[in-house]
């Protein structure tokens, strides 16, 4: 039996898990063997990442690859990386490290740059997670993630909606929307925040061929509802193929969003000290009087 706690004082209590760590963990190892034949959306924000990163002009020489997946971020000239991904296999491949998001083993100011491609849109805590990457940055750090958003699958979301109408269950898991990932960077403590968002449409020619697709990412079934069963397969199937287009492919698309942020440092710019302006908005916005 556990103590009483002592008059006055709250019992903390955590907050469930959204997603079951260990079906995450397993979907991963499942997806790792064969993770090329469907890494097309992971290159493709794996670009964006590192288009972002060139148009920096600094060194960094302690990189965190946070959900590396098969290493193929390079990191810059003459950084020492350390890889570190939620799935074992991942892991083990990329001589890293196999870890949750939401609870970074690391120490605070242990990198200058971190990296995260694919993999934040299904953390527990992300905003945590955020505040843990903050905190291992050392000053003036950079921290550059993609991941999918909350405009990602609708028409599979549509699909499985329509083939359980009577009881629709949340078969995709939540994501996050461009606005709330760029609020969550300011919570988190990041300075110069940014966040920007891409769209990759791909067309597919049937239902199976979209969900061997996120079987092979490891981006199935977070969730843990009833199974949906034959019937409901088929019914969402054929909603798919019924929005197919003339040539009988179905466009899904993958919302990516982008984040930037720093860690702070007193060499940043720094918004103006309130009352330090010397122009009125009244004046400037009163129109000019005629001549």
């Amino acid at each position: 039996m556990s103590p009483r706690p002592p008059p006055g004082t709250r019992r903390r209590v955590s907050a469930p898990d959204l997603f079951a760590r260990p079906r995450r963990r397993l979907h991963r190892d499942r997806a790792q063997p064969g993770f090329a034949r469907a890494d097309f959306l992971h290159r493709y924000m794996l670009e964006g990442v590192e288009d972002r990163l060139q148009a920096v002009t600094r060194s960094f020489s302690d990189v965190l690859d946070l959900g590396c997946a098969d290493a193929a971020f390079t990191p810059p000239p003459g950084a020492r990386v350390v890889r570190f991904d939620p799935g074992f296999a991942f892991a083990r491949a990329a001589g890293g490290v196999q870890g949750d998001e939401d609870r970074l083993p690391f120490a605070d100011g242990a990198f200058d740059l971190v990296v995260s491609v694919g993999v934040l849109d299904s953390v527990n805590d992300l905003p945590g997670a955020l505040t843990l990457i903050r905190r291992s940055l050392r000053p003036d750090g950079l921290f550059l993630a993609a991941f999918t958003g909350g405009h990602s699958l609708a028409t599979l979301r549509q699909s499985l909606l329509a083939a359980e109408a009577d009881r629709p269950a949340a078969r995709v898991h939540p994501q996050i929307d461009l606005r709330s990932a760029g609020d969550l960077l300011v919570r988190a403590g990041f300075a110069l925040p940014v966040a920007d968002s891409e769209t990759l449409t791909v067309r597919y020619s049937g239902l199976g061929k979209l969900v061997d697709d996120l079987r092979g990412m490891g981006a199935t079934g977070l969730l843990e509802p009833a199974p949906l069963g034959r019937a409901g397969l088929m019914g969402a199937a054929s909603a798919f193929a019924e929005r197919a287009d003339a040539d009988g492919r179905t466009a899904e698309q993958f919302e990516v969003i982008y984040l930037t942020g720093w860690a702070p440092a007193p060499s940043q710019p720094q918004p103006a000290r309130r009352g330090s302006a010397t122009a009125s908005l009244a004046d400037t916005l009163r129109p000019p009087e005629p001549r």
